[in-house]
């Protein structure tokens, strides 16, 4: 930062804003948001959430703040205003973010060699690949051969395990000629490369330094201890109910997103097996990334937890050309290239859908998040959104704890076009 900013932490009660949200909705917005408040409401009392908070600010004012639900069924605790829950890879958005401090301050270059950086990178048909072309999903390296479990990746005494994987992985496909989705290297080789620019910093630690905690987000990577007890349940869907929806949605609508995903899936060895695959998780259980031991490690592609509000909060400067009220934390021509879709491919060969990304951030198809396409972000696995529209200045966070087993969730697409079809917007 340029200027030193005052620290705090967001309350558990709502701005003042003139409308409550509308039962069973808690929370309140202001004046031209109602349809975004509507649907929140009518997405818990349908039951398709079970638990949820989303949050929009424009231009820096915080315009929309719902939250209702339940954090956990079997004790009924509600879901608060602060209640966090594992943001799955949304957390590939705050990665980013760091990096994009790192290149504001002159100490990364996009276009520059990782090597130049990370010397042990460089071999095995990865020599010359360029920062740009690996956070870009282009490298080739959505996969590992060296089969991984949690405890390498969660266990600071086995780092060297996930170095050596990381250093003598070869490309699956030749350099930049290919997008695949890096669904869980992306964070790994992200976290190794900062490190090596930053000796002897925590990633996690930076990020609450230099960014969140400034900003009065709440999102952590690498989760305390005192926050434990606020931690949502996650709710996955049943295994059996979810291969019933896949082959249902395979044999209904061949061509849709999730039925080509299923199709890569049960192929051995397809790229989005591996992608997805490694470390392995005992029993399938993605909720292991909400458990103590995921929670505390700095894992750049699932691990960190906050609530929507904090989500929202962290975007804030990425929406105002890297400013926030008295405080400019990145020079605006850095995050210029955000606004552009440096990479792009009509089916990524894992997420089998139209997608690209800008040194990190994902840049989704205009009629999904955002119908602006400077708009970046990142969501996570189960629905979870952090997005930030450069436009209208906008910035939104979604945390939920009922997952969905499709790409895209539709509670999220269906809040996003509420917002932009909401009056104070199409009103101007």
């Amino acid at each position: 930062m340029t200027q030193s900013a005052t620290k705090s932490t967001p309350s558990t009660t709502s701005p003042t804003m003139p409308n409550l949200a509308p039962y069973p909705a808690r929370g309140s917005y202001a004046d031209g948001f109602e349809p975004v408040a509507r649907t929140f409401a009518r997405q818990l009392e349908r039951g398709e959430e079970i638990g949820a908070g989303f949050t929009v600010y424009r231009k820096g004012e915080c315009v929309v703040d719902l939250w209702g639900g339940l954090a956990d069924v079997e004790t009924q605790r509600p879901w608060e205003r602060d209640t966090r829950v594992v943001l799955f890879s949304v957390t590939k958005g705050f990665v980013a973010m760091a990096l994009h401090l790192l290149v504001s301050r002159g100490q990364l270059k996009w276009d520059a060699p990782v090597e130049s950086y990370w010397p042990g990178f460089g071999r095995d048909g990865k020599e010359g690949m360029t920062v740009a072309t690996l956070l870009g999903h282009r490298g080739g390296l959505a996969g590992l051969d060296t089969a991984l479990t949690m405890e390498d990746v969660t266990d600071p005494s086995r780092a060297e395990i996930l170095l050596g994987a990381l250093e003598s992985q070869k490309p699956a496909w030749e350099v930049g000629k290919e997008q695949g989705y890096h669904a869980i290297t992306f964070g790994m080789y992200a976290r190794e490369l900062f490190e090596r620019i930053c000796p002897g910093e925590d990633l996690g630690e930076f990020l609450r330094r230099e960014l969140l905690e400034p900003l009065g987000s709440d999102v952590y990577l690498g989760t305390p201890e005192a926050f434990d007890d606020g931690i949502a349940t996650l709710y996955p869907p049943a295994k059996p109910a979810r291969v019933v929806k896949m082959l249902t949605n395979a044999i209904t609508q061949r061509a849709s997103t999730e039925a080509r995903v299923l199709q890569q899936f049960i192929r051995p060895g397809s790229v989005m097996r591996r992608a997805f695959l490694n470390p392995q998780i005992p029993g399938d259980d993605v909720t292991v990334y909400n458990q103590v031991p995921a929670r505390r490690a700095v894992l750049g592609w699932a691990s960190a937890t906050g609530s929507a509000h904090g989500v929202a909060r962290a975007y804030l400067p990425f929406a105002q050309k890297g400013k926030f009220e008295d405080t400019r934390y990145l020079k605006a021509h850095t995050l210029r290239p955000a606004y552009r879709r440096l990479g792009w491919s009509e089916n990524d060969l894992v997420l089998q859908k139209p997608i690209g990304w800008s040194h990190g951030f994902c840049k989704e198809e205009r009629h999904l998040f955002s119908p602006n396409p400077e708009s970046f972000g990142h969501p996570g696995m189960g629905g979870a959104l952090g997005w930030a529209d450069p436009v209208e200045e906008l910035t939104i966070g979604y945390a939920m704890n009922l997952m969905d087993w499709r790409v895209r969730s539709p509670r999220a697409l269906a809040l996003c076009r509420a917002l932009y079809d909401a009056p104070a917007l199409v009103e101007g």
